[in-house]
């Protein structure tokens, strides 16, 4: 009989709560703010770190887990577990996958990594589903074949209010030249394979907001929504207004409101959120 042990990384939304309820292991990523290093999730908070960020000189660096850090994880796993899942972030945002990768070449474990396409709550959906298939024994192909489609039923909203830290790591290389020359600008981005793609770009709040009307008006549209994610740096007052507006058209639908991930932060910056969700 299998027995699957699910893995993931520090960038996805999860809450303490439901790592120890579903068993799951996560590899932390490093962080670097001003030439000091801590371990996301280890020795740093995601609301600690936020308020390091804003009050940093440069913007902080996220590294993805080396291969000793993903081993140190694999090394705790018991032995009784005859196959290793690791769910990991969108290579679009991190080459986290391709350390856990490696480190699948390097075990002597049975070890297959899984491209979640997504991070955050959207990486959590998956995650949360692949833990809860596992521990009602079901084999690693029923795993994967059930969290591809609910990878295919995700979406993924960026609301992202100063373009900065997006421009200065390197996440929107292509978009440059005309972003920075624009005073204000504000951007709606969206995961969707593998790419964080400008769906919208405008000056002003407005932009994101006009937007996200659209988004709320889907969801309300959708049939059978299983549960939804809305997560920000540092700025709740239209994430309350979000709020709001989804308890009053799916009340009953479960929906996690938190701090996002120091990697999401650095690449996103201040004022940012992202509303996720999921259909079945």
């Amino acid at each position: 009989m299998s027995k699957v042990k699910i893995l993931t990384d520090s960038s996805v939304q999860l809450t303490p709560e439901e790592i120890e309820k579903y068993d799951i292991g996560v590899v932390p990523l490093t962080i670097s703010i001003d030439e000091k290093t801590y371990t996301d999730g280890v020795d740093i908070t995601r609301e600690e770190f936020v308020r390091e960020m804003d009050a940093s000189k440069d913007l902080p660096k996220t590294s993805q887990p080396s291969i000793g850090t993903f081993m140190s994880v694999i090394d705790k796993i018991p032995a009784d577990y005859t196959d290793i899942l690791s769910l990991n972030m969108t290579p679009a945002i991190s080459g986290t996958i391709n350390a856990a990768r490696q480190v699948a070449d390097m075990t002597d474990r049975h070890m297959e990594v899984f491209n979640t396409e997504f991070t955050d709550r959207a990486q959590g959906f998956q995650v949360i589903k692949a833990a809860k298939l596992a521990q009602e024994g079901k084999s690693l192909d029923e795993i994967k074949e059930a969290i591809e489609t609910v990878r295919k039923n995700t979406r993924l909203y960026m609301g992202v209010t100063s373009i900065e830290n997006i421009l200065r790591g390197g996440r929107l290389s292509k978009f440059a030249g005309t972003l920075s020359t624009l005073l204000n600008i504000n951007l709606v981005l969206v995961v969707k394979n593998d790419s964080l793609d400008v769906v919208k770009r405008g000056r002003g709040r407005k932009t994101i907001e006009k937007y996200m009307d659209n988004v709320i008006a889907e969801i309300k549209s959708l049939e059978n929504i299983k549960a939804i994610g809305i997560s920000y740096v540092d700025k709740l007052d239209y994430v309350n207004e979000l709020k709001e507006k989804l308890a009053e058209i799916v009340p009953n639908v479960p929906l996690l409101i938190r701090v996002t991930s120091p990697v999401i932060a650095t690449h996103a910056g201040s004022g940012a959120f992202a509303i996720e969700f999921y259909t079945e």
